[in-house]
């Protein structure tokens, strides 16, 4: 395909600042992607957080998150999107320009003004990109906490679609750490990827699995939420 950004147009802004959310092509890139991306059919659409390291789909959580899903489900039926620090990048898109070549980690801004637009821009694209894809999938499941969470909630205030978010509020409280700059764990943590699975298997209306990590395999990156 083509970029979705020609090189000669691209802005000379920089993409490793906490302006990313207003960066004109990461912008540029997100309405591409309402107004142009074609979404595929498939039976269940999955929202997972943007990771550090690029692309996303190389990363040791979104390697994990694989396992998880396609442990459970063939490939044909499931289209993965990331959405956070982003915007909205179907798992496709993943190596393309500017969601590749950003640096900055939202998770880790504590200016307030900038965390307080993060959560309307980004929940107003995730409702248009619901609302854009309404036909193209079945089910609809989002593994995300804080303000990744924040947002996913927001974007379904906006639209009558389903999402089934994960993990379990229940969960969460259970796995808060006070002391920490991030209370709320990480997503690789066994009781949060159990809650993740949970949810596909319900949704194809399979039987639920135990979840198991192994050492060897299971080493995050330093994710966004990995503080």
């Amino acid at each position: 395909m083509k970029p979705i950004i020609p090189e000669e147009e691209r802005s000379k802004e920089p993409l490793d600042t906490e302006r990313i959310i207003y960066h004109p092509d990461m912008v540029r890139a997100n309405d591409w992607v309402i107004n142009e991306y074609e979404a595929p059919l498939r039976e269940l659409c999955i929202f997972v957080p943007c990771a550090k390291r690029k692309p996303y789909h190389e990363s040791p959580s979104h390697k994990k998150f694989d396992r998880i899903i396609f442990g459970l489900v063939n490939p044909e039926g499931v289209h993965i999107v990331t959405f956070g620090t982003c915007g909205i990048a179907p798992r496709e898109l993943d190596t393309e320009y500017p969601f590749m070549n950003y640096t900055f980690m939202m998770g880790k801004c504590n200016v307030t003004k900038i965390k307080r637009d993060f959560i309307k821009i980004e929940s107003e694209r995730i409702a248009a990109y619901l609302e854009k894809t309404r036909a193209n999938y079945r089910h609809r499941i989002a593994y995300c906490i804080g303000d990744f969470r924040t947002a996913m909630e927001k974007a379904l205030e906006m639209v009558d679609i389903k999402v089934d978010i994960v993990p379990r509020e229940s969960t969460i409280q259970r796995m808060i750490q006070p002391n920490k700059p991030f209370i709320y764990n990480s997503l690789s943590s066994k009781e949060y990827l159990q809650d993740f699975s949970d949810a596909i298997t319900d949704a194809f209306g399979l039987p639920r699995r135990e979840v198991g990590l192994k050492e060897d395999i299971s080493v995050d990156d330093t994710d966004w939420y990995v503080l």
